[in-house]
């Protein structure tokens, strides 16, 4: 069963939180405790009501008032926040294909793991938001292979698999897979990609992802693995980007906030439990231990640990 860490508050009154945010933001000094106390512990659609309340109230635009008193990766973490889940992920892949570098995996881990609807609504919110075309983008921005199956994955009238959209293509990519052509022919599979993975590894003698490994290198070869790991088992797969953001990259602050919002409603409790089972050291202890002030704290809001998580 999948489940969020943040969820719709009770007896909610977005009038009042409006107010409250006004208060802390328009002070002598900007109150972030109380931002971090309403911000997180409400769901994203009592976030866009209490948007719409305060700019009723004070005339004034929440993520303009927040972007303009706040700083840093605090700053990303409450503005985050404020976008609906489309949109957000359509303002992670912008600035991914647009900034100064391309940043390739925050493209993987977007078009790797989203549902065939939410890939359709993200590129609405992409073309309502910048009027550009989000495969055009991907088009002149990446290149080869990699460009081939982002494409490819971002077309996505493909078949659903239990949730997720996947395309025959991309197999295809992988020499050998031409096993799966052969069990096509004979009629032995129905789109169902988890016993396709089983059925290969019958068949070669070899995981999937160990045979990509062999064969592919670079970015193109993580977006195949992502695909496969996403088919697999999601949680575990955004719990072990979130531990090679952390200890890898020495804390790669946008991976960690993309995912804890973007997954803070979906399955953010799930990516716990699976960080621990795999990691020993929970997620909770680890953003503690690199993060600070702040930013700490509405992290981990977000991840909704406890002490004995610690």
């Amino acid at each position: 069963l999948l489940c969020g860490t943040i969820f719709p508050a009770p007896n909610f009154n977005p009038i009042m939180d409006a107010q409250v945010l006004g208060g802390a933001l328009q002070g002598i000094s900007c109150e972030k405790d109380v931002l971090i106390d309403i911000l997180t512990q409400r769901c994203n659609s009592q976030r866009l009501m209490i948007a719409e309340a305060y700019r009723d109230m004070y005339g004034r635009d929440l993520i303009t008032d927040l972007k303009e008193n706040l700083s840093h990766h605090f700053k990303e973490v409450m503005v985050g926040l404020m976008y609906p889940p489309a949109s957000y992920d359509a303002h992670e892949l912008w600035h991914a294909l647009k900034g100064v570098d391309t940043e390739e995996n925050c493209l993987i881990d977007i078009l790797a793991s989203r549902s065939n609807m939410e890939i359709f609504q993200m590129k609405e919110a992409y073309l309502m938001q910048y009027n550009n075309d989000l495969q055009q983008d991907i088009d002149s921005e990446t290149s080869g292979h990699f460009r081939d199956t982002l494409m490819n994955l971002a077309q996505c009238p493909g078949s659903q698999v239990s949730g997720y959209s996947f395309r025959l293509p991309y197999l295809g990519y992988i020499n050998l897979m031409k096993h799966w052509k052969e069990m096509e022919r004979k009629n032995k599979v129905k789109n169902s990609f988890p016993q396709v993975f089983q059925e290969f590894q019958n068949i070669s003698g070899q995981d999937l992802v160990d045979a990509i490994n062999e064969c592919y290198d670079g970015y193109f070869q993580e977006l195949l693995v992502a695909i496969v790991l996403c088919v697999r088992d999601k949680p575990s797969y955004f719990a072990y980007r979130l531990y090679n953001a952390i200890h890898e990259f020495g804390f790669h602050n946008k991976t960690v906030i993309r995912i804890l919002i973007a997954r803070s409603e979906i399955d953010l409790m799930n990516i716990r439990q699976r960080y621990k089972e795999r990691y020993g050291k929970s997620l909770f202890h680890d953003i503690k231990h690199f993060a600070s002030g702040h930013y700490e704290r509405a992290l981990l809001a977000i991840c909704a640990g406890d002490a004995e998580d610690y």
